[in-house]
């Protein structure tokens, strides 16, 4: 049977009623249906609507089938139910009788599934948050196993300054911490009680939504019942936070990818999260890595499909809002999946500090440094700057470095040029210059890492 009553005098096509149906995902709802469902009758019985008797006996039962679909999933499988309200309906039914048709007065499964949702969106986002978190906390410890572990920072994939290893973890310490942010942000913005608008214009019981909404655990009742049952701004919010979590994590697998390479041999990642080759014995493939790269496009795909589905809707429910859930589902497993990849990822690292002091050392990498000391000798930065391209042009011909470059050959180009010049190049000495807060000198990374553990910790408490 239909919940839609007898104005169809025919059953709906066997396809389409396949077509239709959500059960086979929107059953993850059902801790949230059940739980909306034991308050909505409580606040029937409160108006009268339902005997006290009636709503304990809905309440115990409701209750039942928590437990039975818990320790039986298979029993869900067994139910030829459109969705997971229409499921919670007819078991209650089959259990209690006309005290279960009564449950539905006064509200709709427009304002009823929006409720299910924004339960869910608190309780994933909230569990995300954790999550990214935990990872954080991770690159932080790595950071500080790290602090004097020097090695080429890059732009365009070129090497340009020395940074510390550190410093490298910090950066992705900074995009998680924003992530959280934006995951504590999306559960706010989730927090907002649609129960009591029924299928668009609320209902015409007197029921206490205020109440409610404190009884269910949200802040807050929406204000307009049109917008409460057609919005879905709070699911983009999510897949949003989770879209640009997968785009950070798919930077930093990049860059373990390129750094665990032979090319560059800064680092190695654990054979628990590597593969071989089904052909090359020698191969040790960052599978992990790359999958979790990979998988970022699937959060980016969930949020731009999510945003086209609701592009062109009038108000206030229409079916296509059914299209919100598999995406935002998916996006949340696949974001607690990277996220937890990436721990054991980061966790079983191993640094090659050798070969990453070398690499720093090269390509030129104190040129920077060359010209800040031209400066500091009274020289304009910009001729310092063209002075200092002269001098890498004439060490890439002659094959020199500029610690090994001649001084007759740097005072020939600016008498600026010193016997001091060689102490300004050491590496130790062109890293402690970046001392401003912020920057990769030894005792600014120090002074930060302090820093991020005391905002993580903190960011860490609901």
């Amino acid at each position: 049977m239909t919940l839609w009553g007898e104005l169809h005098q025919e059953p709906p096509d066997e396809f389409f009623a396949k077509f239709s149906s959500s059960f086979r995902y929107d059953r993850r709802l059902l801790p949230y249906d059940l739980e909306g469902s034991r308050q909505w009758a409580a606040e029937l019985a409160r108006i009268g609507v339902l005997t006290e008797k009636d709503a304990k006996s809905i309440e115990k039962w409701l209750r039942e089938i928590a437990k039975r679909a818990s320790a039986e999933p298979a029993w869900l499988d067994q139910r030829p139910a459109e969705d997971v309200h229409s499921f919670v309906e007819a078991a209650l039914e089959e259990l209690i009788g006309e005290a279960a048709l009564r449950l539905h007065t006064g509200r709709s499964r427009n304002d009823q599934v929006a409720t299910d949702l924004r339960l869910y969106a608190k309780d994933v986002g909230a569990r995300l948050r954790i999550a990214v978190i935990e990872l954080a906390f991770e690159l932080l410890d790595f950071g500080e196993r790290h602090v004097a572990t020097i090695l080429p920072g890059y732009t365009h994939l070129r090497r340009a300054q020395p940074i510390l290893l550190a410093h490298f973890a910090l950066a992705y310490v900074e995009m998680l911490l924003r992530d959280g942010e934006r995951l504590r942000q999306a559960v706010a913005r989730a927090d907002v009680l649609p129960l009591g608008s029924a299928a668009l214009a609320g209902t015409a019981w007197k029921v206490d939504r205020a109440r409610l909404a404190k009884s269910l655990g949200f802040a807050t009742a929406s204000e307009n019942s049109l917008d409460a049952v057609s919005d879905r701004d709070f699911a983009v919010d999510l897949l949003y936070a989770c879209a640009l979590l997968g785009v950070h994590l798919s930077r930093l697998c990049e860059d373990l990818i390129l750094y665990s390479s032979q090319e560059f041999g800064f680092l190695e990642i654990g054979d628990d999260v590597s593969t071989g080759s089904s052909l090359m014995p020698q191969k040790r493939n960052p599978d992990a890595l790359e999958l979790v790269r990979g998988k970022s496009g699937r959060l980016v795909g969930a949020l731009s499909g999510l945003l086209v589905t609701l592009k062109g809707l009038p108000l206030s429910y229409n079916r296509d809002l059914q299209e919100d859930k598999e995406p935002l589902f998916d996006a949340v497993d696949t974001a607690l999946a990277s996220l937890k990849v990436m721990h054991t990822v980061v966790d079983g690292l191993e640094v090659n500090e050798e070969r990453c002091r070398e690499a720093a050392a090269g390509g030129f990498s104190n040129a920077t440094d060359l010209a800040d000391y031209l400066v500091r000798k009274g020289v304009p930065f910009r001729n310092a700057h063209r002075l200092v391209s002269r001098v890498v042009r004439e060490c890439i011909d002659g094959g020199f470095t500029l610690e090994s470059f001649p001084l007759e050959r740097y005072q020939k180009i600016s008498d600026a040029f010193g016997d001091d010049v060689f102490p300004s190049l050491r590496l130790d000495v062109v890293l402690a210059a970046r001392g401003a807060a912020g920057g990769t000198s030894p005792a600014a990374v120090k002074a930060a890492l302090k820093r991020a553990r005391k905002r993580l910790s903190a960011f860490a408490s609901p």
